[in-house]
This record gives C-alpha cells, structure tokens and sequence, in this order.
C-alpha cells in the first residue's frame, strides 16, 4: 500500500513538474517585425508579435536613448534601418539582454522626447503588437505641415477678402490600414489620394485654401484631427473614408452627418472642459464664471454652435449625395447620422464621406484608378462649393462676390468645355432659374454664347 502511494506521488509530481515546464516553454513570445511610421509631429515604431508582450522601458541621456525590455522573447528579427528625415529616431539596435531569454531593444534618438508605450491586441491583418509613439519635445506643427514636400496650402492675400478653409481629413494612416480589399487594397492609401486630389481642386479655386490633417503614411488621432482643423481655423471638415462589409456584395458612396444623441453627449463634455470651451468660445469662455446660470449660458452658446455645424454639414451632405450619384453608384440616397468622433467638433461643420465599398471587387479596383478618383474629389468640390457660394461667411472672398452679384445682373461668355450646370454650378444659381433668364428651352449652349446670370 505503501508503495502504490509512492507511485501515485511520483507521477503527481512528474505531471506537475512536465506541466510547469510545458507552460513555461509556450510562454516564449517572438518579435515577427518592426515597423516604422515617421510623421511631422511624432514617430512611431510597431512591434508585431505571436503573443501579448510582456515589456518594460526606461530613458537613458548623453546619448539619448529610450530602452526597451521584452520578457521571455526570442530575437530573431533583422531590425529596420532609419532614412526618413521626419524621424526623431538615429537608429534602432539590439543590446544585451537584461535576463536570459529576454530580448532589449534599444532606439538612438536625435532629440528629446515623450515617449508613450502601449499593447494592442490582435486586429486583422495584425497579431498582438507593441506600439511605442515617440512625441518630438522641439515639434512645431505649423511649422512642420509648412516645410514639408506635401500637399498643404498656401495662405493667399485676396486685399483682404480670406480664403474658406476646408479640412480634407483622410481617413486611417500608418498602423491603422482602415479596411482591406479583396486585392490588399488599403482604404489608408486610397482616402490620401482622393484627399489629396480634392485639396488641390479647392486650393485651384480663388478664395478657397485646403489643409490636410493627415499628409503622408502615419497615424493621427481622431481628436488631433480635429484640433489641425481648428487650429487653421477651418470652416468645414471633410473626412475621407472607404466602406467595407463581410460579403463582397454591397456597393455604393455613403455621406454621415452627426447624429443628436452623440451631438448631446458632445456638449455635455465641453461644458465640463474649460479649456474646450475657451478653444471653441474665444474671449466669452473668459468671463463665464463657474456659476450655475453661467454654465447655463455657456451650454446655450454651445448648443446654438453644434446647432449651426449640424445644420451646416446636413445642407453640405444633401448637396455632396446628389453630386456623387452623378459620377458613382450610392449605397444611401440620403445623408446619414452616425455617432462619428471625427464629426463631434461644435464650432466646425464636417461630414465623413464613405467614397464607395473596398470590399466590392469591382469598386476596389475603380477605387484604386486616378479617373475614378478625381471624379470622386471633383463630386465632392463642387458640392461643397456650390454650397459656400450661396452660403459664403460674412469676411470672406466668395461673400464679397455674392454681394456684388446682388447688385447687378453679371453677363457670362460661354467658353470651351463649359456646359449648363458648369456655368450655373460657377454663380451659384440653378440651372432652371439661368434657363429662364436666358430664355432657354434646352440643355445646350455652345462656345461663345453669352449668358445673363440671374440674381441668386
């Protein structure tokens, strides 16, 4: 009995013992790849890796250095050389290990800066990841949009009369591909192009100025998005994204607007936040004591501000929907709310604009084409054109004109490639209402003809 006892005993401990060393062998994590997102504002490094990391970090001076441990990792990576001049990153380098069985990884840095180190969990195409955001301490952001060799535009003297600022977001960037076609289409890269093809249609147009919160490959939080967008005092957001869905079947562009409820929860958040409530009410944020009836009076102030962006970005929305089914197939003939965070700023009226299905076969690969693309940013322009030639702010440019077209009928010679709506789309009135000034029973008009512009 004795024995059996021991035996028993024996291939207990044994179990236990090969159990021990079973979960000890799986816990080995791995370093699969290294990726590198320079921006103008900050620099972030991704780690890939089979298993959630186990990590700890600390900075080093004289040499600047920012020092990263991985527990139970094996180093089996070729680590990336650094040539982007946007970087804050010298090179990044393998050192001896803190433990067997560790892996420390060390970044040379060229300047100061605030490093913010988080996990992120597995999200299709990526397994668990390291992410490590390296914020420059010397960034400039004004600065650096203004010296890079991207799309950013210019600030024009029009004696006086401003440009309409309109902020062309696109959509997802670097680590965040966005959705993915069924070719490896990243919706990241194709909402840039037709980004950056809008922006230039705008900064084509006297008395408008384009600025791209996003202008390279790099991730920008949906907050600095909108922060950019205020900060140049923009009068109008546009985000640039694709759809996608499980199946290949749904098709078609999609234009949101804010919804209320997320519209309320907004509100109630600045009216808690005195530093959003200076940035969206000036020098008012400035004498509103924290009194009961004066948070009463900054709510209303707010209100009647998410009121006009909401309002604002519907009537833009209506006219984008009607101006995209003219060149591509629509998903929703109306514009739709959604609770968006990159919508939810009370002083600037936005819209998201879904360009069409990246999980289509068929709009993948149109999505992918510059014809498509440009039909898609020359939709978008002129909607939101037409709309501030109607509705221009009081100061600017395209306000000076409208003033001036109310006092007089205007005559317009009809040139080369012009057509109707081409004409009417350019004053700011209907096509109706130029067909009857002018008399016409028809569509057509032909090179030289001179046209009377109605009143708008």
């Amino acid at each position: 009995m004795h024995i059996k006892i021991s035996t028993a005993i024996f291939f207990l401990l044994s179990f236990v013992l090969l159990s021990c060393f079973s979960t000890v062998t799986s816990a080995a994590n791995e370093i699969t790849s290294v990726r590198v997102w320079p921006s103008p504002e900050s620099t972030r490094v991704v780690f890939d890796l089979k298993k959630q990391p186990d990590f700890s970090y600390f900075m080093l001076k004289k040499p600047l250095r920012l020092v990263i441990d991985f527990k139970d990792t094996t180093q089996q990576q070729v680590l990336p050389s650094i040539s982007d001049a946007n970087s804050v990153i010298e090179k990044i380098r393998y050192s001896t290990p803190k433990k067997k069985g560790w892996v420390r990884i060390v970044l040379e840095l060229n300047q100061t800066v605030k490093p913010v180190l988080f996990a992120l969990a597995p999200t299709a195409p990526y397994s668990d990841r390291l992410v490590v955001d390296l914020y420059s301490a010397q960034s400039q952001p004004a600065e650096s949009d203004k010296n890079s060799n991207t799309l950013i535009a210019k600030n024009r003297d029009i004696r006086g009369d401003r440009d309409i600022v309109i902020a062309v977001d696109a959509g997802h960037g670097g680590e965040d591909p966005g959705s993915i076609g069924p070719s490896g289409t990243y919706e990241k890269t194709v909402t840039l192009q037709i980004a950056k093809r809008l922006a230039k249609l705008i900064d084509s147009q006297e008395g408008m100025k384009a600025i791209l919160p996003r202008t390279g490959d790099y991730y920008v939080k949906l907050n600095t998005r909108s922060d950019r967008a205020r900060k140049n005092k923009a009068d109008f957001l546009i985000s640039i994204h694709a759809d996608a869905f499980i199946t290949p079947q749904p098709r078609g562009a999609s234009v949101f607007v804010l919804s209320l409820k997320r519209a309320n929860s907004e509100i109630g958040k600045w009216i808690e936040d005195s530093e959003k409530q200076s940035e969206l009410l000036g020098g008012a944020a400035d004498v509103l004591k924290d009194t009961q009836n004066e948070k009463y009076l900054a709510q209303t102030l707010l209100d009647m501000s998410m009121d006009h962006s909401m309002r604002t970005g519907f009537q833009v929305a209506d006219e984008v929907v009607s101006e995209l089914g003219k060149v591509t197939k629509l998903h929703k003939k109306r514009p739709q709310a959604a609770s968006l965070a990159v919508l939810k700023s009370p002083d600037i009226p936005s819209i998201l604009v879904e360009t069409g299905y990246i999980s289509n076969p068929e709009e993948e690969r149109l999505l992918k084409t510059r014809d498509h693309q440009e039909k898609l940013a020359t939709a978008v322009f002129s909607a939101v054109k037409t709309y501030f030639i109607n509705n221009p702010p009081d100061d600017s440019l395209f306000a000076q004109r409208k003033a001036l077209q109310s006092k007089k009928e205007q005559i317009h010679k009809v040139r080369s490639g012009e057509s109707l709506s081409v004409v009417a789309s350019q004053y700011g009135v209907s096509i109706s209402a130029l067909k009857e000034a002018n008399k016409l029973s028809t569509n057509n008009i032909v090179i030289g003809q001179t046209l009377t512009i109605p009143r708008s």
